[in-house]
């Protein structure tokens, strides 16, 4: 094998990695913006199972001086 190939192949096999791994960098970054957005919906938009079940609890509070 020729050394002036062998330096090619290994720079192209660089480049690639460097690629992918700019791209699934991206790709994290999307994703976890997603999650973030799909929690802070699931907050907002439906109540707590234990609010279902008790629909009153929570909504006094007693105190004894």
């Amino acid at each position: 094998m020729d050394i002036t190939e062998l330096s090619m192949n290994l720079s192209q096999g660089k480049v690639m990695n460097d690629v992918a791994t700019a791209m699934l960098s991206k790709t994290m970054d999307m994703v976890e913006g997603q999650a973030q957005m799909f929690a802070e919906g699931i907050d907002m938009a439906s109540p707590s199972l234990e609010s279902l079940v008790y629909p009153t609890s929570g909504t006094q509070i007693d105190l004894r001086v």
